[in-house]
């Protein structure tokens, strides 16, 4: 029997080690993002970034909206309203570290890109570029809406408005923090990208999840979600991002979040329950809030013109 648990131990400690480096990736970043895209370096980090000039008339200085996208998205969920929204202000979306197109760095020095305060970090270089002193409004819309939120709490004066969509804040996911050292150990950082590489496949269902339409759900809403499975390396950047902390005190302190707050909700999600971001409402001191009706978890995807109409509705609001 020892020498069974022995053998068994031993193992574990040799034969992750032993597994050699893959990806179903196979191109570079940049080449999966084809040859339109556009980047910017922020933070050593060259990060992927979809932008749209002010096209409203008020001879004014225009606010930079930012659109932040959830979990397992990037700049490619705010297809239907990135033009749109640039009527009312300078757009620019973007994609976090493990998503999307931007650079997926598999080591660095200092904070860790992946985690919330790496991602602190990315938006406040993102904003110091773009803002230029003018009103910033924050979009985020699920994981994305948490990191907002959170970033607005924590500086005040660099936001004046968020548009939380869906916001994973009284319901959210990963791992339980205070065992990053475990994620440190050579054998299971060895497996864990393999471990998470089924993302690639459960990412659909989470998709099909999202949506209350199904029929919107078309094979090129299909396509433009995979594609960033294309880039080499995924695997590896997607286990960073899952074993990076998370750890806030959003929650703790809603009735400090002062900034003004639209609220936008499908009247179908399951993702993240309607019935929390209506309560989310009643938790914070300055917020409005729309339903959005027949829509799921991406209503900026699934009724683009309804999301549209909620955002100018209480433009004012947001912006008085």
């Amino acid at each position: 029997m020892v020498r069974l648990l022995a053998a068994g131990v031993l193992a574990f400690l040799v034969i992750p080690l032993l597994i050699p480096d893959s990806t179903s990736g196979s191109l570079t970043n940049v080449e999966a993002a084809g040859n339109q895209a556009e980047f910017v370096r922020i933070n050593n980090l060259n990060v992927h970034v979809v932008s749209e000039n002010y096209s409203g008339d008020c001879n004014c200085e225009a606010p930079l909206i930012v659109l932040m996208h959830g979990f397992g998205a990037s700049t490619f969920s705010w297809r239907e309203v990135t033009q749109p929204l640039s009527k009312l202000g300078e757009v620019i979306a973007y994609d976090r570290p493990a998503f999307g197109f931007t650079e997926r760095p598999t080591s660095w020095y200092g904070v860790n890109p992946y985690g919330f305060e790496g991602n602190f970090e990315l938006l406040d270089g993102l904003i110091a570029k773009y803002a230029a002193k003018r009103q910033v409004v924050l979009v985020g819309h699920s994981a994305g809406g948490q990191l907002a939120a959170e970033y607005a709490r924590l500086n005040p004066t660099k936001v004046s408005a968020l548009i939380l969509v869906d916001p994973a804040i009284l319901t959210t996911g990963g791992g339980p923090e205070g065992i990053e050292w475990f994620y440190q150990i050579p054998q299971i950082a060895k497996l864990g990208p393999i471990l998470v590489s089924s993302i690639a496949s459960s990412g659909d269902n989470l998709l099909r999840e999202s949506f209350y339409d199904k029929s919107v759900l078309t094979q090129a809403v299909y396509d433009g979600y995979h594609q960033p499975l294309k880039v080499k390396g995924w695997e590896k950047a997607f286990w960073n991002f899952a074993t990076a902390s998370r750890k806030n005190k959003l929650v703790d302190n809603l009735s400090n979040l002062s900034t003004p707050t639209l609220l936008i909700t499908g009247d179908r999600d399951t993702v993240v329950p309607t019935k929390d971001t209506v309560r989310l409402d009643s938790l914070l001191p300055n917020s409005e809030l729309e339903v959005i009706r027949q829509a799921g978890h991406l209503p900026h995807e699934e009724q683009p013109d309804e999301f549209l109409a909620s955002v100018t509705k209480h433009w004012k609001f947001l912006l008085k």
